[in-house]
């Protein structure tokens, strides 16, 4: 079997340049090549250039100005319909049932790497394993 996070380009979506930059930083050292996006303009420019180079997305969702997570994640999702989604937020969990694209996980802030981790490596083993269904998980 595979390594699910070796090798995989990741589009990683947040506006605070410091968890940002250790995110990155998380991600790289986990093999992924990350491609990342300081708000959602910047989000959907890089989605719009070619989202097929993106195994999974991880977004912020509240951005600044623009468009938020959810509205990146569900552009992700209409490029590619089983593009895997992370969210990570401080305060929008509740809004989660309700914006938030099938088959994604939400992780609320502060998160310790190994959340960020689990999630991601969850949601591309599934993507890959055939007859899983993805839904909502909690």
């Amino acid at each position: 079997m595979t390594d699910p996070l070796a090798a995989q380009s990741l589009l990683f979506v947040e506006d605070q340049p410091l968890l940002r930059m250790e995110t990155e930083y998380l991600l790289s050292e986990q093999g992924f090549e990350v491609i990342s996006a300081s708000n959602g303009i910047e989000g959907l420019a890089e989605l719009e250039r070619d989202a097929t180079r993106f195994r999974i997305l991880v977004t912020d969702v509240q951005l600044g100005d623009g468009p938020t997570g959810w509205e990146v994640a569900r552009r992700a999702r209409g490029l590619v319909p089983a593009m895997p989604v992370v969210y990570v937020t401080g305060d929008n969990t509740d809004e989660w049932a309700a914006n938030g694209v099938p088959g994604s996980v939400l992780i609320s802030k502060p998160f310790v790497a190994a959340q960020l981790i689990t999630a991601i490596a969850t949601l591309l083993n599934q993507a890959t394993t055939p007859g899983i269904v993805l839904t909502h998980s909690a």
